[in-house]
């Protein structure tokens, strides 16, 4: 007879997390900046309460299991009772992403057959430019502002009167759907992503541990990547598994008021998209002692490509830069920065060399690089290969089964649409986005490494790289740069800046100045909107 596990069939689910929270954490704090600036300060026995009277509530009204619940939201407390309420009840939270446009966010929620909106009041007026084109069955307005809500919609505060503090969890079965986050929609109508309680489970466990983001009861974390946006990586959920104290931003993410919020609740832990980090870069540039923050305070970087120029800025300022490479549909961490204990003995450059690699893929996620055939390629750091990846939380179809025939592998992987190399320690270093390689002369030459060179300049804030055709080499980099306050840099101050660092047929031979470079609604550079503003330019 075969010998058979005696361990129990226990689910993996958000109940017991949040169970936690009135166990374990109860006078933990959850500090919230709200939209006057003043600071709302509650702990997690409230928010769990708050968020079983929610679920209670949304249970009484008729959301029933499965039902998509959807959020217009700003990272705040409210929005953490959300993030709790809405899955434990057995419904999905849909978290809707304020910057796109009324249309995008309109047919995102009719996609998702979305049945109730919780918004905030500020962001009423962005609900009405699409109000007629949807319909929710009820309006659930969180009165930040103090203001009256209108009897047109309900009240939150009376909305979790209706429910009940003995709200008893429904069957919940690991494998059911618990969020849910839409792509952004660059390359096609956006697509959905539908996290499972497992899944969730499992990316916040692996997220905690010590070479993951080493997140513990003891760290004070902020996440100022939006929690519309890929579940704010994960952190409002891992924060709620071990207890951490969680101070979140509202809607003021400018580079002063994240200082003061920093060195006010003394943050070890934060995370963003790059272009938060270089306003916070000029910010202590300009006034280097005007904010103390806590030592070798973690800040998670994601969403592009980190200069190495931000890496030994942040180091001087004792702010400690960790690359993540993910996506949407990746749940959403992918791969982590962190320097292996193997490689502890490398000097100060080649730490830095390693650092700006999108990392190690996490526990469980699988990584391979292919060829346009599929044929797998060699973990040698100079080979380059289409990345695709599975794990428990990669997802494997989209929600409707869209986009299944061009996004996932005969064999199942996911195809991230990102080009990478792997060395042998088994670092990946993304060279680009397929759709952003410039073919030169039949080389491939990376957009990514040259913007990531070009800002190491020290007269330039941001640069972009995109490809333009040319009549002899089919196409050539052209680079988009912005240039510091009262500075002029040419194209031939930018060629002599990288001349070594690249081979000649790599550098830009055109190097052209604006104001701002375009960015998406999570913050990257818009390249598809430059390449459509430079797609008539004329070489010289």
């Amino acid at each position: 007879m075969s010998t058979k596990s005696t361990m129990m069939d226990y689910p993996l689910t958000l109940t017991n997390m949040v169970e936690r929270l009135s166990t374990y954490y109860p006078s933990v704090e959850v500090v919230s900046r709200m939209p006057d600036k003043t600071l709302h300060r509650t702990n997690y026995l409230a928010v769990y309460k708050r968020a079983k009277r929610l679920a209670s509530a949304l249970s009484k009204r008729g959301v029933k299991k499965g039902d998509c619940v959807a959020t217009l939201m700003w990272n705040h407390y409210a929005h953490l009772e959300a993030y709790l309420g809405i899955p434990i009840m057995g419904g999905v939270l849909h978290t809707l992403n304020l910057r796109l446009s009324p249309e995008d966010i309109a047919y995102i929620a009719n996609h998702a057959n979305d049945k109730v909106l919780i918004i905030d009041d500020i962001l009423l007026p962005l609900y009405e430019q699409f109000k007629e084109d949807v319909t929710f069955d009820e309006v659930i307005v969180v009165p930040l502002t103090g203001e009256l809500v209108s009897a047109e919609y309900t009240d939150y505060e009376d909305y979790l009167k209706l429910g009940d503090d003995d709200f008893s969890y429904p069957i919940i079965d690991e494998n059911d759907a618990a969020g849910m986050c839409y792509t952004s929609g660059t390359t096609g109508k956006p697509k959905g992503v539908v996290y499972s309680h497992r899944s969730t489970v499992l990316h916040s466990m692996t997220e905690a541990m010590v070479d993951g983001l080493g997140v513990s009861q003891s760290d004070v974390v902020t996440p100022v990547v939006p929690m519309f946006h890929a579940n704010a990586w994960g952190l409002a959920y891992t924060s709620v598994l071990v207890g951490a104290k969680q101070v979140l931003p509202g809607p003021h993410l400018g580079a002063e008021s994240l200082m003061d919020l920093y060195e006010g609740e003394q943050v070890t832990l934060s995370a963003g998209v790059p272009t938060i980090w270089m306003a916070i870069k000029q910010a202590r540039e300009a006034e280097p002692n005007r904010w103390k923050t806590t030592a070798n305070m973690r800040m998670v970087v994601g969403g592009a490509a980190v200069p190495e120029s931000l890496l030994r800025a942040f180091d001087r300022f004792d702010m400690k830069i960790i690359q993540a490479w993910g996506m949407t549909e990746t749940g959403p961490l992918a791969t982590l920065g962190l320097v292996k204990n193997s490689l502890s003995n490398l000097n100060e450059e080649a730490k830095y060399a390693c650092r700006i690699k999108q990392g190690l893929a996490l526990p469980f996620v699988d990584i391979r690089i292919v060829d346009e055939e599929g044929v797998e390629l060699p973990w040698d750091g100079k080979t380059s290969g289409n990345a695709e990846l599975r794990g428990p939380w990669v997802t494997g179809s989209y929600h409707n089964n869209e986009g299944a025939d061009d996004k996932f592998s005969k064999d199942g992987w996911l195809r991230t649409g990102d080009v990478c190399q792997i060395d042998q320690e088994g670092y990946v270093k993304l060279t680009d986005r397929t759709k952003d390689l410039v073919k030169s002369g039949g080389e491939w030459i990376s957009s990514v490494d040259l913007e990531n060179a070009i800002m190491g300049h020290p007269d330039v804030l941001e640069a972009a790289v995109i490809a333009v055709a040319h009549p002899k080499w089919d196409e050539r980099p052209l680079a988009v740069i912005v240039v510091k306050a009262g500075k002029v840099v040419t194209t031939d101050d930018i060629r002599q800046f990288l001349e070594g660092k690249f081979a000649k047929i790599w550098l830009p031979d055109a190097v052209e100045t604006i104001d701002e470079i375009p960015k998406t609604s999570t913050g990257k550079f818009m390249k598809m909107s430059l390449r459509e503003q430079y797609k008539d330019w004329v070489w010289d």
